[in-house]
């Protein structure tokens, strides 16, 4: 049921006060009305999803929608909301938005949400990880093409300027040489192994397509406890993210290239979120990269890969990185992958990290993982069965 009233931004953050006056000064630029979607205690609100659109001064957010009255209005007034739903559909028939933020971090109600704003003509952002498996992913990504929208997904590091810099210098430039091989950690907190996979392994498997493309197979192994993952040990994540399995885990990715690439989580006692990242070895050097808001990103220039045998290798900085301060990070780090939706938007085409590529390929990775520890062997991507692994173990 709709609840109309207009919601004044006077006692809500500086960020959303400068926001509200920078609209108010662009009154003659083109506007898109923009709508929320979430879904309370169930999926919250992301990483500060409903804050998404702040930095566009042409977007106006019109309305909100969560089924729970507890938090609606706190949410919608942070986001500057002038109506507020308890519906999300009736919010889409009302409104007829431009631009959705779906922001629930779980996925359970993450295809009929993305099928619903495809279906109005809605373009826009979601929260990480797309969805929980890929017969989900391929209706997202129909659904985006067949209404012809464009969307972009909440890996925000590719598209931060110090990891677009990095790319170019390795990619391009040779600045470590011949790429041998990639590796990767999450958090390993207590979602470690099949949870830290789904959850932090979305943004690592994103960078390493971003700097190596799709893998051509998989090989992964899981435990419990110290022994081999079993069926009996499949379960819920701690969050509605679909049945993960494991406690610790380890997977293998080849691509065409030859490069290797590696996932690892595993339970233990220093797992304060320090490793999760990914470091990038070369013929002639290493890139480390580490995921806090900005990115820190060094270079060890030595083919050994060992700082302290010679006396002049040590880590620097990475050369030539620019400058990118954060006022608001909840904020500001999403902005990048917003002015692309909006570019994309205005020239007819699909963002370049879009939701079709960059969500469906971490999904896939994901879901290989899984697969090869149900097959109990290499699996050739991309993966021909599209349910969840793990719902038919047995």
């Amino acid at each position: 049921m709709q609840m109309s009233r207009r919601v004044f931004l006077g006692a809500t953050t500086v960020a959303m006060t400068a926001a509200a006056s920078a609209r108010r000064a662009h009154a003659d630029e083109p506007r898109y009305k923009a709508a929320i979607i979430a879904d309370g205690p169930t999926g919250g609100y992301g990483h500060s999803i409903h804050m998404v659109f702040a930095r566009r001064p042409d977007v106006d957010v019109v309305a909100l929608a969560d089924p729970y009255d507890d938090i609606r209005d706190e949410r919608a007034a942070e986001a500057g909301a002038e109506r507020v739903y308890s519906d999300y559909r009736e919010m889409l028939d009302t409104e007829q938005p431009d631009l959705v933020a779906v922001a629930p971090r779980n996925t359970p109600k993450r295809v009929e949400h993305m099928v619903a704003c495809a279906e109005h003509g809605c373009h826009g952002f979601v929260e990480k990880p797309l969805c929980a498996n890929l017969a989900e992913a391929d209706a997202i990504a129909g659904a985006i093409e067949a209404n012809n929208v464009k969307w972009v997904i909440a890996h925000n590091y590719r598209v931060t300027p110090i990891i677009a810099h990095a790319r170019r210098m390795i990619v391009e430039e040779g600045l470590i040489g011949e790429v041998l091989e990639m590796r990767g950690r999450g958090k390993e907190d207590r979602r470690s192994g099949g949870e830290d996979l789904i959850v932090l392994g979305s943004h690592i498997f994103d960078l390493m397509d971003y700097f190596a493309g799709a893998p051509a197979w998989c090989s992964a192994h899981f435990t419990v406890d110290n022994r081999a993952a079993a069926p009996d040990d499949v379960r819920e994540a701690t969050e509605p993210l679909g049945p993960i399995v494991g406690d610790r885990m380890q997977a293998t990715y080849g691509y065409p290239s030859g490069i290797y690439g590696y996932f690892g989580s595993m339970r233990n006692a220093d797992g304060d979120g320090g490793r999760f990242g990914l470091d990038i070895y070369g013929s002639r050097g290493v890139v480390s990269m580490r995921m806090a808001n900005i990115p820190p990103v060094y270079v060890m220039r030595d083919s050994a890969w060992a700082p302290g045998l010679r006396d002049t290798v040590t880590w620097e900085p990475l050369p030539d990185a620019p400058e990118h301060a954060m006022e608001e990070p909840r904020i500001d780090r999403y902005a990048p992958l917003i002015d692309e939706l909006i570019e994309a938007i205005e020239t007819d085409r699909q963002p370049a990290p879009s939701v079709i590529h960059s969500g469906v390929n971490s999904v896939a990775m994901i879901q290989g993982a899984f697969d090869s520890c149900v097959q109990g062997g290499r699996v050739s991507m991309p993966l021909e069965q599209r349910d969840h692994p793990l719902d038919r173990w047995d």
